[in-house]
């Protein structure tokens, strides 16, 4: 389940990783005059966003072994390309934004332009008088033409007589009738067209510009009156570039705490440490453990009163010197020891070297200047499968964690 936790965080990280890279790669693309400049900025402001996400891994090496100055200079350039890369994707998100919503507003004008044409045109077609198709009309005016009357009349531009009166009046009516036909042919033409444009703007089913900006707004100004839309989007627009930065900044550093970077670094801290001056243990009456290659030795107790000197004779110290040496010698007289045929690679003694400076509270030399140093005491040290490794050294720590593993014997103690 832990690992599929992190893989599933390490997949989500790297999204937002490459997704906030990729804005700002076309935000340093528009910052080139030449094409050759464009991609310059554009490789510099990638590279940048990357290396967001590695620098909080180097900010907790720094920190535990204990190199404050690199820890500083880490957050310090943290902090330069977050920034940076914070305005870049505050622009794109803006940019976008912005173009999204001035189209939308740009379809919803014309869905309600379209919407007040189609209501107009119907009203329009239902003003329109009663009439038979247009055909059908026209085959009665073609008719008219045909008869007798029409010569007689000149086309009913000479009317004399009651018959032939009718007759203009019923080529009159007829007229009148076929342009109501053709007028309502316009309008239903004109009704279709704009109900297949309609139909083009389907998506268009809200009458706001930006509806996710509006419905906050809404719902913002019921706790904070005079909230408006711009503002919203402002708001949304930032919180889309703190997503994307802080997602891509810190994912991979979150997701990857599900497994150990390092874990022979606990393995290493829980190994026992040799005894101090002050650290002896008081006698008691339980066994005594040592271990099983050991000589089972006699152990004689002597009670105060049986005539034996209570006195215990405590050796004198010596003299205090002046210490010369360095903290690497001090290290590998503590530390190591010499074994043969036993090999120890430059990391793991460095790793143990660190560790021994925390519990002697100083700071560690860098890994080349303590490797140049351990190696000047003489060490031999070859490079074997591509690593770097002292030949005929061990720890001692190792050796006493091997030594604790082994089955305990008990000795007898004599009264």
């Amino acid at each position: 389940m832990k690992h599929a936790l992190g893989a599933l965080g390490v997949l989500a990280a790297g999204v937002l990783l490459a997704v906030s890279a990729a804005m700002n790669w076309r935000f340093g693309y528009q910052l080139g005059v030449t094409e050759f400049d464009s991609h310059l900025y554009a490789s510099a402001s990638a590279a940048a966003d990357c290396l967001k996400a590695l620098v909080p891994f180097l900010i907790f090496a720094a920190i535990r072994n204990r190199m404050w100055s690199q820890a500083l200079a880490s957050g310090l350039v943290w902090c330069v390309v977050t920034v940076y890369s914070l305005t870049s994707a505050l622009g794109h998100a803006a940019l976008n934004r912005g173009d999204t919503s001035g189209k939308r507003a740009q379809e919803v004008q014309s869905y309600k332009d379209l919407r007040s044409d189609l209501t107009r045109a119907k009203s329009q077609l239902g003003w329109v008088p009663a009439h038979r198709p247009g055909a059908t009309v026209q085959a009665d005016l073609n008719s008219l033409k045909n008869q007798r009357r029409w010569n007689w009349t000149n086309g009913c531009s000479s009317v004399k007589g009651g018959s032939n009166r009718r007759f203009c009046d019923n080529h009159a009516k007829l007229g009148a009738e076929l342009a109501s036909a053709n007028e309502a042919a316009k309008l239903e033409t004109r009704i279709a067209t704009v109900q297949a444009k309609l139909g083009g703007l389907k998506g268009v089913t809200h009458s706001s510009a930006d509806p996710q900006a509006t419905v906050l707004a809404n719902l913002a100004s019921i706790f904070v009156p005079g909230v408006k839309v711009e503002n919203v989007q402002t708001a949304l627009t930032i919180f889309i570039a703190l997503l994307l930065e802080v997602g891509s900044g810190l994912g991979m550093y979150i997701a990857f705490s599900q497994w150990k970077l390092d874990p022979s670094i606990k393995s290493r801290r829980e190994v026992a440490q040799p005894l101090g001056d002050n650290d002896a243990q008081p006698l008691t009456a339980d066994p005594i453990v040592v271990d099983h290659e050991e000589a089972v030795a006699t152990i004689t107790i002597t009670k105060p009163g049986d005539g034996a000197n209570d006195n215990i004779a405590t050796p004198k110290l010596a003299a205090p010197t002046a210490d010369t040496k360095s903290a690497v010698e001090r290290y590998r007289e503590e530390q190591t020891e010499d074994k043969s045929g036993s090999t120890l690679t430059a990391q793991d003694l460095y790793e143990d070297y660190c560790t021994w400076c925390e519990d002697q509270q100083k700071e560690p030399l860098a890994l080349p200047t303590f490797g140049r140093e351990f190696g000047e005491l003489g060490v031999q040290k070859a490079k074997v499968s591509g690593r770097v490794r002292y030949i005929g050294i061990a720890l001692r720590s190792v050796e006493a964690t091997r030594e604790a593993e082994k089955p305990p014997v008990t000795i007898a103690k004599v009264a």
